[in-house]
C-alpha cells in the first residue's frame, strides 16, 4: 500500500452508548434535579419582573419610548457581555461566578422592590435597575449553560437540555398571569420582591452544589481579552461549531418574524383581543413540552439534520397558517406544532454546540452561540417588522416560511453530524515540556515555536497534506501564525512553525496536554520523519529593546551618530 494512501486511511469509529429512552431521566439525577427546579423558580421569578416593570414604567410616565427602553435596558447586555461572559467563565471557578451572578440578580431585584415599595421609584430608575439586572443575566447565561453537560452523563444531554426547554416555556406561561395576579392584588414592587427572593432559593441551590475538583491552570489565567480572541480563534477554524453558528442565525433570522409580527396579527389582522395572543403562546409552550417527550424517540430514528430540517419546515408551515388562516383551532394547533418545532431546533443544536468542543473553551463557544441567536432574532425582528409596514403581514410572514425552506438546504453544506470519535476530548497525552535555560514571564512574548522534520523527497506531498491539517489544529488552539518552510540548501529539511501572543498562552496549551485528533496526525507525521532522532523543537521569544538609564557602550570601532556640519545624519 503506498504510503500516502496508508497514512490517510480513517480510524474505525467508536458508537456512543445508547441514549436512555425516557424524556424525564436526567431528573433522576440529584444534582440536575435541584438545579432544574430552581432555575424554574427563577424563570418565573423573571417574568413575574417583566410584567411588572412594564406596568410600573407606563404609571410612572406615559412616554412611549421610555416603554420601549424597558426592553433594550434587558437586551443590550447580551450584546456587551455575553463575549466577556464566556471568556471569564472559562477563566475561574464556574461554581463560584454562578453564585456572584445570582446574588448580584439578587440584590438588584430586592434594592427594586425596595425602592419600589417605599414609593421612590422613577422612569429612570427603573430603566438603571433593569439594566443592572440585564447585566447580571448576560453574566450568568454561559456559565449557566456549561452546567448541564457537566452534571448529565453525554447520552443524557438531548433529554437535558429539553428539559430546559420545558421548564423555560413552563415559566413563560405561567410567569405572566401569576405576576398578573401578584400587581392586581399587591403591586408591582410584590412582584419585583417575589423575583428576589427566587434568586435566594437559586443561590442556595448553587452553594449547596458539592462540584467536583476541576483541572485549573497553576498561571495567573489568561486575560479576558486574548481568551475572547482565542474563543473566536478556536470557531473560526471549527467546522462543527461555524456549521452551529451558520444554521441557528438563519433558523433565528426566519423565525423571528413569529415572535415579532404575532401580536399584531391578532390585533390588527384577526381583529381578536390580546388574551388570544396570551392563548396562542401557552400553546406554542405546551408543543415545547410534547416536544422533549418525543425527543428521545426522535433521536433514535432521525439523524440531527433530518430533524432540524423537518422541525425547521413545520415551523415555516406554522408561519404560513399564522399568515392565511383565521381559523382559531387551526392556529392554535399550528402553534402547538411551532412550539414543537422550535424546541428540536433550538436543543439540536444547544446539544451540538455544548459537546462538539472541549471544556477550556466552553463558556465562550456557547457565548458566540448565544450572541448569534440573539443577533439573527434581533435582525429578524426589524427586517421582518419593515417588510410587513411597507407590505403588509401575510406577506412578511409569507417570506419568512420562505426564507426557513431554503435554510433547510443548508445541511447540504454545513452537515450538523460529527462523528463519535471527534467528540472524545479527553488528552491522548501530555506535552512534553519544554527545555528552558530561563523561565519567561507570562506576558511575554510572541513566541514561536519551531519543529525541524527531515522528510524524502518523494514523502513532502503526503507530509504537506497532514500538516494542513494539523495547521488548523494548532490556529484553533491558539497559533495567531502558522507556516511550513523547505530549506533550500538540504531538500530534506523542513520546518514548521507556529506563533502565540504570549508565553502564558502557550503554558497553557501545554497544561491542555495534545488532543487525539492531534496525537494521530503526529504519529503519521513520525513515520514519515527520517532519521534516529525524533523532530527537534524549538521555543523563540521575541526580544525588544528596553530604555534603560545608562545608555548601551558602543564596540570600539563601531559605527557612530553624528551630525554633519550640513545638519545631516551621517
Amino acid at each position: 500500500m503506498p504510503v500516502t494512501a496508508r497514512l490517510l486511511m480513517p480510524a474505525p469509529a467508536t458508537p456512543l452508548p445508547p441514549s436512555p429512552t425516557s424524556p424525564f431521566a436526567p431528573l433522576r439525577i440529584p444534582i440536575f434535579r435541584m438545579l432544574w427546579i430552581a432555575s424554574f423558580v427563577s424563570n418565573i421569578g423573571t417574568w413575574m419582573q417583566n410584567v411588572g416593570a412594564v406596568g410600573l414604567m407606563t404609571e410612572l410616565t406615559s412616554s412611549p419610548v421610555l416603554v420601549a427602553l424597558l426592553q433594550t435596558a434587558s437586551a443590550l447586555p447580551v450584546f456587551l457581555l455575553s463575549l466577556p461572559a464566556g471568556a471569564l467563565a472559562d477563566l475561574v471557578d464556574r461554581r463560584r461566578m454562578l453564585l456572584f451572578t445570582q446574588t448580584w440578580m439578587a440584590v438588584t431585584a430586592l434594592v427594586l422592590a425596595s425602592i419600589t415599595l417605599l414609593g421612590f421609584n422613577t422612569p429612570w430608575l427603573l430603566l438603571t435597575l433593569t439594566f443592572l439586572l440585564g447585566l447580571g443575566g448576560a453574566m450568568n447565561n454561559p456559565v449557566w449553560q456549561t452546567v448541564t453537560p457537566e452534571v448529565v452523563p453525554r447520552p443524557q444531554l438531548p433529554q437535558a437540555i429539553a428539559l430546559n426547554s420545558v421548564s423555560f416555556n413552563l415559566a413563560r406561561a405561567f410567569g405572566p398571569a401569576l405576576g398578573g395576579l401578584v400587581i392586581g392584588y399587591f403591586s408591582a414592587g410584590a412582584a419585583f420582591l417575589l423575583n428576589g427572593i427566587s434568586f435566594l432559593a437559586t443561590i442556595y441551590m448553587v452553594y449547596s452544589w458539592q462540584r467536583e475538583p476541576q483541572a485549573t491552570a497553576t498561571l495567573a489565567g489568561e486575560r479576558v481579552l486574548a481568551a475572547i480572541r482565542g474563543g473566536i480563534r478556536y470557531a473560526r477554524f471549527a467546522p462543527p461549531v461555524q456549521h452551529i453558528l451558520v444554521r441557528g442565525v438563519c433558523f433565528t433570522f426566519g423565525a423571528s418574524a413569529l415572535f415579532a409580527l404575532m401580536p399584531a396579527v391578532v390585533v390588527r389582522h384577526l381583529l381578536l383581543p390580546t388574551s388570544f395572543y396570551s392563548i396562542l403562546l401557552s400553546c406554542m409552550g405546551a408543543g415545547a413540552v410534547l416536544g422533549a417527550v418525543v425527543l428521545p424517540r426522535l433521536n433514535r430514528r432521525l439523524s440531527i439534520d433530518w430533524r432540524v430540517t423537518l422541525a425547521t419546515s413545520a415551523f415555516a408551515i406554522g408561519l404560513l397558517g399564522l399568515a392565511y388562516s383565521s381559523s382559531r383551532p387551526l392556529l392554535m394547533g399550528l402553534l402547538v406544532l411551532v412550539g414543537l418545532a422550535w424546541m428540536l431546533v433550538l436543543n439540536s443544536f444547544s446539544v451540538g454546540v455544548q459537546t462538539v468542543v472541549p471544556r477550556w473553551v466552553q463558556a465562550r463557544t456557547i457565548s458566540l452561540y448565544l450572541l448569534t441567536i440573539q443577533g439573527g432574532m434581533a435582525l429578524g425582528s426589524v427586517v421582518w417588522g419593515s417588510v410587513a409596514s411597507r407590505w403588509g403581514l401575510p406577506l412578511a410572514l409569507s417570506g419568512a416560511a420562505g426564507w426557513l425552506g431554503l435554510s433547510t438546504l443548508l445541511a447540504l453544506r454545513f452537515s450538523l453530524y460529527t462523528s463519535p470519535e471527534a467528540l472524545d476530548f479527553t488528552p491522548a497525552r501530555p506535552r512534553l515540556e519544554p527545555v528552558l535555560a530561563e523561565e519567561p514571564a507570562p506576558d511575554e512574548g510572541p513566541v514561536i515555536i519551531t519543529t525541524t522534520y527531515r522528510i524524502a523527497p518523494e514523502n513532502r506531498p503526503a507530509f504537506t497534506y497532514l500538516m494542513e491539517k494539523l495547521a488548523h489544529i494548532r490556529r484553533r488552539e491558539g497559533a495567531i501564525g502558522w507556516g511550513l518552510y523547505a530549506d533550500l540548501a538540504d531538500p530534506t529539511k523542513m520546518l514548521e512553525y507556529f506563533m502565540t501572543e504570549s508565553w502564558e498562552e502557550h503554558a497553557q496549551q501545554h497544561e491542555r496536554g495534545v488532543s487525539r485528533e492531534e496525537e494521530e496526525l503526529k504519529q503519521q507525521l513520525r513515520k514519515l520523519h527520517q532519521g534516529p532522532e525524533p523532530p527537534a523543537v524549538s521555543h523563540l521569544l521575541a526580544q525588544n529593546y528596553r530604555h534603560t538609564a545608562v545608555p548601551p557602550v558602543m564596540v570600539p570601532g563601531s559605527t557612530r551618530l553624528v551630525a554633519s556640519t550640513a545638519g545631516e545624519a551621517t
